[in-house]
């Protein structure tokens, strides 16, 4: 046990006044995250251009069947204040987390949660994020497993150490076809929170260590990542300076 895990967290209203956090994506794993971020005090700014939809029901649990056709971020925004969050803690932004937005987005808040459905996104919210110098928790989910880890501002390692580029759109599971379950997601979203908090806090930022979670074993493990030497992105050589739109493949499933 770390020495800075016998201190409290300080996660009050008062502790993370005015610290930023941007959602990425208000789908199964921003909803919990969502959810769990909603009384820490920071101000939450969330990234989403969807609408809900039924088959969403299961795993995004800030919405309900009267959400259903609404856009998502109104439904989300509507769902915190219902708990007592205020609105003006809230900034929606109505757009995907794009190449055109990405820097300027990451530049705006404190951390980055990304929970995004697709390679494309995540790659682009890894690079915005380092070249911005955010701290980025990545979260994913699929069938009975869930992944969470936190990078730090300046990486070593970063998500592209260990997943190196995009995939070809082949080799990007579908969501629809393999399927996601509800609870694993949800305990996804939770996790990632719980990485945010930490981060924000300064209480044992878990950097460079992800969490596996096996939702048919019900199985946590938590293992280091090394740094790639040659990572283009946070390696000694960094060859990534900018956002280029090309490497970027289009989004494959909707989660």
């Amino acid at each position: 046990m770390s020495e800075s895990s016998n201190i409290p967290l300080r996660t009050s209203r008062d502790a993370l006044r005015g610290r930023r956090v941007l959602v990425i994506g208000a789908g199964g794993l921003g909803c919990p995250a969502l959810l769990a971020l909603a009384d820490s005090g920071a101000e939450l700014v969330i990234a989403d251009d969807d609408t809900v939809e039924l088959s969403n029901l299961h795993r995004q649990i800030l919405f309900d069947e009267e959400s259903v056709g609404r856009d998502k971020l109104d439904a989300v925004r509507d769902a915190l204040v219902r708990l007592g969050i205020p609105e003006t803690s809230i900034e929606l932004v109505r757009s995907r987390f794009l190449p055109d937005n990405a820097r300027e987005l990451a530049r705006s808040v404190d951390l980055v949660l990304e929970g995004a459905d697709n390679f494309a996104t995540k790659f682009l919210a890894a690079d915005a994020c380092r070249l911005e110098r955010r701290p980025i928790v990545h979260g994913a989910a699929i069938r009975f497993v869930a992944t969470v880890w936190c990078v730090a501002p300046e990486g070593r390692p970063c998500y592209r150490c260990l997943f190196e580029d995009v995939p070809d759109g082949d080799a990007q599971p579908n969501c629809n076809d393999a399927g996601v379950l509800g609870p694993v997601v949800g305990f996804a979203g939770a996790l990632m929170a719980d990485r945010a908090l930490r981060v924000l806090t300064g209480v044992d930022p878990p950097y460079g260590r992800i969490a596996t979670y096996d939702g048919r074993r019900d199985v946590l493990r938590e293992v280091p990542v090394p740094p790639r030497g040659a990572c283009p992105l946070c390696g000694p050589s960094p060859r990534i300076s900018e956002i280029d739109e090309t490497r970027y493949t289009a989004p494959s499933c909707a989660a």
